[in-house]
């Protein structure tokens, strides 16, 4: 009897992922809005090939073959190898003043092989990264720049952050009264998050890090609220 697949989703910190063997040449793709395409690394390091089945989903997690196609979008990666995804835009009509989100979903299912009298066990694992659509008017800033504009606020236990540019703002650590808050993520352009402060946490500056367009984690900022 062979067990059907099981799909394991996960998103690993540092300047490659790697899962069951196939490693991604990075935990996110910015999409720059001058360029006709974007492109990341597939390498299978591995003394077996993985098929390789990539797609993108909107920033809420729903398939999305209007805006972004992925080629090839199914193909099989033999054991050492390398191949190159493409990410293409085919429609117009994203945001020109702010960058938008989406997910790019890279997924290795691993080869079969004949089990006489025994289970099998597959495992095909989803890399889910950020795709960021940056448009072309947005020159002369990085997010990490631009982090330095964030507003911040207290409301009993939430620490708010408001963000007036138009980067998406991924934080790496948020921290105040010597206290690290968990589960951070980021801010969209031009919006509000807000973030669960730890227990008896106390005073008014908080300091923060934010992950790099190429997955590095920036010097702390520091801000009074």
């Amino acid at each position: 009897m062979k067990i059907p697949f099981l799909l394991l989703a996960g998103l690993l910190a540092g300047n490659t992922i790697a899962h069951a063997g196939v490693v991604v040449g990075g935990t996110r793709l910015i999409y720059d809005g001058e360029k006709k395409e974007a492109a990341i690394g597939v390498e299978n390091p591995d003394a077996s090939p993985y098929l390789i089945q990539s797609w993108v989903e909107s920033e809420s997690g729903q398939s999305d073959k209007r805006n972004f196609v992925v080629t090839p979008p199914l193909f099989r990666l033999d054991a050492k190898q390398k191949n190159t995804l493409r990410v293409i835009q085919t429609a117009p009509g994203l945001a020109a003043d702010r960058e938008t989100l989406y997910w790019l979903n890279i997924k290795s299912i691993p080869a079969t092989q004949a089990s006489e009298g025994g289970n099998t066990l597959q495992l095909a694992v989803n890399t889910r990264i950020k795709l960021i659509y940056r448009p072309a008017a947005l020159k002369g800033s990085t997010p990490d720049q631009a982090s330095t504009q964030l507003k911040w606020s207290r409301q009993g236990q939430n620490l708010t952050v408001n963000n007036p540019t138009p980067y998406y703002i991924n934080f790496n650590t948020i921290s105040t009264g010597g206290k690290t808050l968990e589960n951070v993520t980021y801010v969209q352009p031009h919006a509000i998050a807000t973030f669960r402060l730890p227990a008896s946490v106390s005073g008014n500056t908080v300091e923060w890090k934010v992950i790099s367009d190429y997955g590095a984690i920036s010097a702390a900022h520091q801000a009074s609220f």
